[in-house]
């Protein structure tokens, strides 16, 4: 069904002061969860050493891969057609959605189960721990992504901060036994525990039922937002793997140690994303003129963020890098300025992919991801090829720098197609 979409209308302060409390608690619900996934990162890095590091980084590489399929199937169709709608059909939608999500979980982790057995070692134990954990990792964050899609985003902070309180015994537990495995445990059981809450807050039970309903309604969005958006994860995936075995498993433990330093700006970049769609779909039904510059402002103030953190970090002592990372540091800050810049070129395409989204523009988006995913893999490994772990995150840096250029090429071209054939109707369930 669809109804007929809103006029043009000039947001007035009203509207201004709710997009700026929306974007506000978009970034206090990314601070809750990258602290807690920082604190994690950290306390494993520092408990364990650099290889044991880089094989949690492995598994960790991993889950982002399957979020990634569990976001283009369920959550970001959710946010693109169901953001600001009626409360009826918003509930009915965010079933079938976290359902699909539930079942996402279960099918994978069962996957990565049986392929932790057989492979054993020091590895498999941590992938078959995670094959467990996924159906919970992945509901909770289907409730932040829907709860978004509502405009209530404070029930999504307090989900966050459920899940950061449940990981301060599971990781002391974790602690205890000193393994891989149970700090994946540890922090998968403490997300469950948040999924579980989100339930709770919402009334609503995933209907695992209505997942195939949910993917045949939304299949046009759902199967190109799915390559898309694995298409990221798969390529971070690809240049972890092959970095490890060009230079070796401690090399991602390095990389990952890099990105934990801008962990805190990543906080930023990440808590925009939870809104940044929703609120450029408002724009699109509002003010559509207006999305161009809505978009190039969201790039530019990321990409200018992430820069000065990178030089707040150059600035930071020896001393103080050591003990936030242990061993890993001295490796680790010798990336901070290709890491910083590859940041930098992600924020100024996250405005423009925003944009596209909002457009629900899923076929030009899936072409500039291919594109931008591929220029990552080459410029990744092809670095760590040429110049170990340094190369490779050169390598990362100009492919990001490229594929965001392409974002916005088709970003200028779907605002101009749209004005030349304005689309009358939006669907809203």
């Amino acid at each position: 069904m669809t109804t007929e979409g809103e006029k043009t209308t000039t947001p007035g302060r009203p509207a201004r002061r709710a997009v700026l409390g929306r974007l506000s608690w978009g970034l206090a619900d990314q601070a809750a969860s990258s602290i807690s996934n920082f604190a994690v990162g950290i306390y494993v890095a520092r408990s364990l050493g650099l290889t044991a590091f880089g094989v949690f980084s492995l598994a960790w590489v991993t889950y982002g891969v399957v979020l990634s399929v569990s976001r283009g199937l369920a959550t970001d169709p959710l946010v693109v057609r169901f953001s600001g709608v009626s409360d009826a059909s918003w509930r009915g939608a965010v079933a079938r959605s976290s359902g699909t999500a539930l079942g996402v979980g279960t099918v994978i982790g069962a996957a990565c189960l049986v392929v932790g057995i057989a492979v054993g070692g020091h590895v498999g134990p941590a992938f078959a721990c995670l094959g467990v954990m996924l159906p919970g990792l992945l509901l909770q964050d289907a409730w932040r992504y829907a709860f978004f899609a509502a405009g209530t985003g404070r029930k999504a902070f307090v989900n966050d901060l459920v899940w950061g309180v449940a990981l301060v015994p599971a990781m002391v537990v974790a602690a205890r036994v000193g393994t891989v495995a149970a700090f994946v445990l540890a922090w998968g059981v403490s997300a469950a525990v948040a999924a579980a809450y989100g339930c709770f807050q919402s009334g609503i039970r995933p209907r695992l039922t209505g997942a195939r309903e949910w993917l045949r309604a939304h299949r046009d969005l759902g199967y190109r937002y799915l390559v898309e958006n694995v298409g990221v994860s798969g390529a971070s995936q690809l240049r972890a793997y092959g970095l490890g075995a060009i230079v070796g498993v401690s090399a991602v433990g390095v990389v990952r140690g890099a990105e934990l330093l801008l962990g805190p700006f990543m906080a930023v970049l990440m808590g925009l994303s939870l809104v940044t769609v929703a609120e450029a779909a408002r724009v699109v039904r509002q003010a559509p003129d207006r999305l161009g510059k809505f978009c190039l402002l969201l790039g530019g103030v990321q990409a200018v963020a992430a820069l000065l953190w990178g030089a707040a970090l150059l600035l930071m002592p020896d001393r103080l890098g050591e003990l936030v990372l242990g061993d890993v540091w001295s490796a680790a800050s010798e990336l901070i300025v290709p890491v910083t810049l590859g940041v930098a070129g992600a924020g100024i395409g996250t405005g423009a992919a925003a944009g596209l989204r909002a457009l629900a523009a899923a076929r030009r988006s899936l072409r500039c991801q291919l594109f931008a995913s591929t220029c990552y893999v080459i410029g990744g490994l092809g670095g760590a090829a040429a110049g170990g772990t340094v190369g490779s995150a050169w390598g990362v840096a100009t492919a990001t720098l490229c594929g965001s250029a392409v974002w916005w090429l088709q970003l200028r071209s779907a605002l101009r197609e749209r004005h030349q054939n304005p689309i009358p109707e939006v669907r809203t369930t």
